[in-house]
């Protein structure tokens, strides 16, 4: 194997009939027949397979090896900017405050706690410490750590090889030793009940879907855990929860665009988990409880953006709804937060989020904050009879600050706000938002974040993120990383196109299903009103999406290549089709509401073959590209990136670099250590800086 040579994946003819079209899909060996077995062990892959996967490595090793200090120099810059001994603001819960902290070095978060009262300075009492469990492991993550209500136990799940299938254990809080309970095969979520020694859990099935919700109780046997809910439909995945007075559990199936809900009472976890209201297509709604009451988010009747609605906790089905909040077109209901003597919209408007207080008598009021863009959030609670609300609030500009608000009077009290070692001068930088017309007559919105003194001619490079799929709206926030490129004279736009949310229910409908390529031309849209505007020029933009994202990603180079110089596509959903027609694959049934079922409607196997990435690579100039993947990626699995790159090899007319790199100890978000996860990102944006042949020193 010459590593310098890029490698060539062998063609093997396979013939795929569907509605009458015969297509060819030579690289389909590339997907194991073994895969299931493979996201649990990952020592099972098929030696071909795992041979071009490693093949592919060592030639991304040999590019990225003369770049190697660029690499080290992005690094060294992110790691000094992350305060390496952080810790999160302690969250009160009765006699104790819980919170997270990292020691300096350290790659995992350390589970601490410390009396209610006490003063900053305290380091708290450990209880999990994260490092120390991750020794030995290639990869490790934590997906939940629960204290019991009575704070003498806790329940958490770890995921040892990024396949997302936890293993559930219990932990002595005054010993801080394990019990022998040791639940296999879980989804991560779990709940505790209120005797403090119940929980239930998500399970996953054969196929990587969570299912189900099992009970379980301390000291009995896993295998006989009760099975309190099982879904009979395969496009639905399952979740458990609590209400935030923690007076009920919640179990929630759903789909993309329909839900369920069922309460259990958390004092009498083995009773039968009481229905809210039975399914219907396009109905989404959850519930919270308040005040002898159920408050129900819906969007019933009508509410594309959503409305709130009452009902009785004795008698909550569907004909006792009232109307609570009315709905308003364009004011979209993201969720809600209650407390004993208030309650909280989460809502977005004009594409910007807000968070509404609501007094006992109905009374409101909005928290306002001054900048252009900015990203809100709601920090949890694990008290329920209080009046301070915990969020947290940054811009492109602004680090993240946490902050107390006394919803009572309004009082705003910054309990942190993100530190930077290395410094960071917020005015040295300039955040905005410009507005790209489409040819529909729609408007999408990009936020745009450079250092003051970038030139804004089209001579400066641009880098533009989107993703636009699933309803998910993308943050103005604050992010230490991209600071790299834009000291180093790159534009950094992100685009909210449709198939998020920013302008409310409708700007997610009309990127779904049919209209999905709505995404893809509202991501061409900014691209070109960058380029009118005078601030970008054809050929010197960059490209950046992950996971649906990396799906736009290839859309957009087959329609647009010329546009680009270079794209970056994380963990890419490339093989759209062939993972549509796959209703084996763990997201494949509850996805077809979001694409549409090509198995069933010949008019989605057309629609979605007409933009699928993988299936429109033709013999043409493509940019320089680098992708990533994760062998036990359960998203999106590693042969569809592998597949595409394959394809690309065999067909594209150019010279421009083409990567592929695969984390063979990693699923969908790659490295689970924070300083592996930067110095995957320095690897991404060090190909990019060298593409664009910037200096390496800021």
């Amino acid at each position: 194997m010459n590593e310098k040579i890029p490698p060539v994946a062998p063609k093997k003819s396979f013939e795929v009939t569907v509605h009458g079209h015969t297509r060819n899909d030579p690289y389909a060996w590339l997907r194991d027949d073994n895969w299931q077995d493979v996201m649990r062990d990952p020592a099972v892959l098929n030696d071909e397979i795992r041979a071009y996967l490693e093949a592919e490595n060592a030639y991304t090793a040999t590019v990225m090896d003369p770049i190697a200090d660029t690499v080290e120099t992005l690094f060294a810059e992110m790691k000094g900017r992350v305060k390496e001994d952080d810790s999160s603001v302690p969250l009160p819960d009765g006699p104790w405050a819980y919170f997270q902290r990292y020691r300096e070095g350290g790659q995992h978060p350390i589970f601490c706690r410390q009396p209610r009262d006490a003063d900053g300075g305290v380091d708290g009492e450990v209880l999990f410490d994260g490092d120390k469990e991750a020794e030995g492991q290639a990869y490790f993550k934590v997906a939940a750590f629960d204290h019991s209500h009575d704070h003498q136990l806790a329940a958490y799940a770890v995921d040892l090889n990024g396949s997302e299938i936890y293993t559930i254990r219990f932990r002595d809080l005054k010993t801080g030793t394990d019990l022998p309970d040791v639940i296999a095969g879980a989804n991560g979520g779990l709940v505790w009940a209120a005797d403090n020694k119940t929980i239930l859990y998500s399970v996953l099935d054969d196929n990587h879907r969570p299912h189900a919700i099992r009970r379980h109780v301390l000291g009995d046997d896993p295998s006989g855990d009760t099975w309190v809910y099982k879904e009979a439909d395969s496009g639905f995945f399952v979740g458990i929860s609590a209400t935030e007075s923690r007076r009920f559990l919640t179990i929630g199936a759903h789909d993309h665009q329909t839900s369920e809900v069922y309460l259990i009472d958390a004092e009498a976890p083995d009773q039968p988990p009481r229905l809210i209201a039975a399914r219907e297509a396009g109905h989404e709604y959850d519930v919270s409880d308040r005040d002898g009451d159920c408050l129900i988010r819906t969007n019933t009747d009508g509410a594309e953006d959503f409305k709130i609605m009452t009902a009785p906790l004795d008698a909550p089905e569907r004909e006792n709804w009232k109307d609570l909040v009315g709905h308003e077109e364009g004011r979209l209901i993201l969720g809600v937060q209650t407390f004993k003597n208030f309650w909280v919209r989460h809502e977005r408007v004009n594409a910007l989020p807000r968070l509404v207080i609501v007094a006992a008598d109905g009374a409101e009021h909005v928290i306002e904050f001054d900048e252009e863009a900015y990203a809100l959030g709601l920090g949890g609670s694990y008290e329920y009879d209080t009046a301070v609300l915990r969020l947290s609030y940054s811009s492109m500009t602004t680090p993240d600050r946490i902050y107390d608000y006394h919803m009572a009077s309004r009082d705003r009290v910054l309990r942190k706000e993100q530190e930077v070692p290395s410094g960071h001068n917020a005015a040295d930088y300039v955040t905005r938002r410009i507005e790209a017309p489409t040819n529909d007559g729609e408007t999408v919105p990009v936020t745009l974040l450079y250092a003051k003194d970038t030139p804004m001619d089209g001579t400066a490079p641009v880098l533009l993120y989107g993703y636009g799929a699933y309803g998910m709206s993308m943050p103005a926030g604050f992010g230490t990383a991209r600071l790299s490129l834009v000291d180093r004279g790159i534009i950094y736009a992100i685009a909210h196109i449709r198939g998020g949310m920013e302008k409310g229910y409708r700007w997610y409908r009309d990127g779904r299903g049919a209209k999905k390529p709505n995404t893809f031309s509202d991501f061409i849209a900014a691209a070109e009103a960058l380029i009118a505007t005078g601030m970008a020029s054809p050929g010197n933009m960059a490209m950046h999406g992950g996971s649906a994202g990396g799906m736009l990603m290839g859309v957009v180079t087959n329609m647009r290549p010329e546009l680009f110089k270079a794209v970056l596509a994380d963990v890419p959903f490339v093989d759209v089709l062939n993972t549509m027609l796959d209703d084996t694959l763990p997201l494949t049934p509850p996805e077809w509401p979001e694409w549409g079922n090509p198995i069933e409607s010949t008019e989605a196997y057309e629609a979605i073959r007409a933009y699928s990435p993988y299936d429109n690579v033709t013999a043409k100039d493509y940019p320089n590209i680098y992708v990533t993947a994760g062998l036990t990626d359960p998203r999106v699995t590693y042969w569809e990136p592998a597949k595409w790159v394959a394809k690309l090899r065999e067909l594209k007319s150019d010279g421009n670099l083409l990567c592929l790199k695969t984390n063979m100890d990693a699923g969908h978000g790659g490295a689970a250590g924070r300083f592996d996860r930067l110095k995957e990102t320095a690897e991404l944006y060090g190909f990019l800086i060298s593409v664009f042949g910037l200096d390496t020193n800021t």
